[in-house]
């Protein structure tokens, strides 16, 4: 099969991503075997070409936002048929008996296995998945829109919640892309007031498209003080600036897996009065079956741009250089 790899992670602008030819994977037990039709570019892809996150294989396949037809069944794998559409996330196994898993907190797994990290991922014709970890992708949406919900939609579905914004709240958010757009969508569905600071330009405008109250720079104070935010930019130089703009007891939730440094905090101005600063840490099974319920039901309007699949390099460039708005697809054309 045709497939990218992280060949030598660094710059982006040095082409750590490499194309070529690889065996095909084999599904195993309780697994199936998808032919890929779409997969998500995510700013964790970037993070893995470019070494913020250390490969944990030579020649890793990124891609964890995969929508594909079922071909293949592994032993044992009894949950999907032949034919059936399928959408791979970031989550590709836990182990089941730590105290995490046991409890209902699997994204805390002591052992867990990631798509596209510990797994191979969906920039490739062919992948595998553990069948208990692939999920059923709503009608309402075709592969291109489905893509970015497996896991742009269910962090930032994550991320909101652990934000713990109140009804009909005050909610910012820092960084506005393919995880962002999807999140806001949902607190304004729920009657919150969003409020985008963001350096780009496009993000602003797309922000207010979809009804955002306010939209502004990167640093830019919001003109209201909130009650919740969440920092999707993995710029830890904004922690500092959002938890001054949160209002007292307010929350900010953490969303990526990658942030650099954060600066000093100063207690009085930016965690006095109860405010809190939280992370988040990928997502349940069940976070993701109830977000892509609830993006059904909205429903969801994921803003997208197409790339083929031999421009994953250029997608992955033009995230670099925040030319995407929204969330980048690519598409795979099969021979």
């Amino acid at each position: 099969m045709r497939a990218w790899r992280v060949e030598r992670p660094g710059p982006i602008s040095g082409g750590p991503l490499v194309a070529g030819d690889c065996p095909d994977p084999v599904p195993g037990h309780g697994e199936v075997l998808l032919k890929v039709r779409v997969c998500g570019v995510c700013r964790t892809d970037l993070h893995l070409a470019e070494g913020d996150l250390e490969p944990r294989h030579p020649g890793t396949i990124p891609g964890h936002e995969v929508v594909g037809e079922v071909i293949g069944l592994g032993p044992g794998a009894a949950r999907f048929g032949l034919g059936e559409r399928v959408g791979v996330a970031w989550l590709g196994g836990t182990c089941g008996a730590c105290r995490f898993c046991v409890r209902g907190q699997e994204n805390l797994c002591l052992s867990p296995t990631f798509t596209g990290w510990d797994r191979d991922g969906g920039y490739a014709e062919l992948v595998t998945v553990a069948e208990n970890f692939a999920y059923r992708i709503p009608e309402t949406f075709g592969d291109e829109q489905a893509a970015p919900l497996l896991c742009a939609g269910i962090i930032g579905y994550r991320a909101l919640s652990r934000a713990e914004l109140p009804i009909g709240g005050r909610l910012g958010i820092y960084g506005f892309g393919g995880s962002a757009h999807l999140a806001a969508q949902i607190a304004l569905y729920r009657g919150a007031r969003v409020y985008v600071m963001t350096r780009s330009a496009e993000a602003r405008r797309l922000a207010l498209d979809l009804g955002a109250t306010f939209a502004g720079g990167a640093e830019e104070q919001p003109p209201d003080p909130l009650d919740a935010a969440i920092l999707f930019a993995p710029a830890g130089g904004l922690v500092p600036v959002a938890l001054r703009a949160l209002d007292r007891g307010g929350t900010l939730a953490v969303a990526g897996i990658h942030l650099s440094d954060i600066p000093p905090l100063h207690y009085s101005d930016e965690l006095f009065n109860e405010r809190q600063l939280r992370s988040v840490t990928a997502n349940t099974r069940a976070d993701g079956e109830e977000f892509l319920r609830i993006a059904a039901e909205i429903p969801l309007r994921p803003t997208t741009m197409a790339y083929p699949f031999e421009a994953a390099d250029q997608a992955l460039r033009d995230l670099a250089e925040d030319r995407i708005t929204g969330a980048a697809v690519l598409h795979m054309e099969h021979t």
